[in-house]
């Protein structure tokens, strides 16, 4: 095929799930809707790049990014426009994308919530005791909640985000519920803490009560939502941040950095741990000394 017969709509036909085990990625785990991988973008443990085999879109939860075939391959291999058409030109017919039958999909919603109550099941407590978490820090911030996923009824500790949706953990699950965005207590403070999961911002508010009780708090529930809450950032005389110490928290902490004098980086006090609440379990009853002086 001459490359310029192959426009940029037509190679966006070009199905990301087969354009990836041709690069040699394959998915982890596969629903209906969506497929799930290692980032080919960065070095992961855990699955967090998707890609919606209804749109034929893919996004990559740890950078915060997404897009669509072509997009995909100028990142991987570093090309520009033209030579990634030219690496495609070849795959219009084999690996063309055909979007399944959705009319035998629910309409309803995959996570829906039965009820939100104090926390008081000992599972949970328990639950909370593993991640060194008092139920009384707990009991502050967090719900009991039950919902309903694949006609199944399910409880977890809930936090509630800005849209009324949750983030709902438990021992065995780590799930969330529409809308799923970030979680914010204000509190008419001049202070903002951002941490990027609910168990950074329990593990904060433990080591250090009285920091978090006298700050606004985001929790971002996904470094997705970073581009969100930067126009929020701005309002602060300052900002402390509290991201992982894996490749996507350090590069969304430096972006931070750079674009903001106002902030200042916080993980050097959990150096050597992925996150917050790693150090926590770890070490037990931490110094309070989380915050650059």
């Amino acid at each position: 095929m001459n490359l310029n017969n192959l426009s940029c709509k037509s190679a966006r036909n070009i199905c990301i799930v087969k354009t990836l085990a041709k690069l040699g990625h394959f998915p982890t785990r596969k629903s209906e809707k969506e497929a799930w991988f290692l980032s080919p973008l960065r070095s992961e443990t855990q699955a967090s790049f998707s890609v919606s085999l209804i749109k034929n879109l893919w996004f990559d939860f740890g950078l915060g990014t997404g897009g669509n075939t072509i997009d995909l391959i100028m990142l991987i291999k570093s090309w520009s426009v033209r030579e990634t058409l030219e690496f495609l030109k070849n795959d219009i017919g084999s690996l063309s994308f055909s979007p399944p039958n959705i009319e035998h999909l629910t309409k309803e919603p995959e996570i829906s919530i039965l009820d939100v109550q104090i926390i008081h099941l000992k599972a949970l407590i328990d639950y909370l005791h593993s991640r060194n978490i008092s139920y009384e820090i707990g009991r502050k911030y967090c719900r009991q909640v039950w919902y309903r996923c694949k006609g199944k009824r399910f409880f977890a500790l809930g936090l509630e985000n800005y849209k009324k949706g949750w983030e709902l953990r438990n021992k065995y699950f780590k799930t969330s519920s529409s809308p799923k965005t970030f979680s914010f207590f204000e509190r008419d403070s001049n202070q903002l803490i951002i941490t990027e999961g609910m168990f950074d911002f329990l593990s904060l508010a433990t080591i250090d009560e009285n920091l978090v009780q006298n700050s606004d708090c985001i929790i971002l529930n996904s470094l997705a939502f970073l581009e969100r809450i930067k126009m929020l950032i701005l309002k602060y005389d300052r900002v402390l941040i509290y991201l992982d110490n894996d490749p996507a928290g350090k590069k969304a902490a430096g972006s931070l950095l750079n674009q903001f004098d106002n902030v200042a980086n916080c993980s050097d006090s959990y150096s050597g741990h992925v996150d917050l609440n790693e150090k926590l379990i770890k070490e037990g009853s931490c110094k309070k000394s989380l915050t650059l002086k």
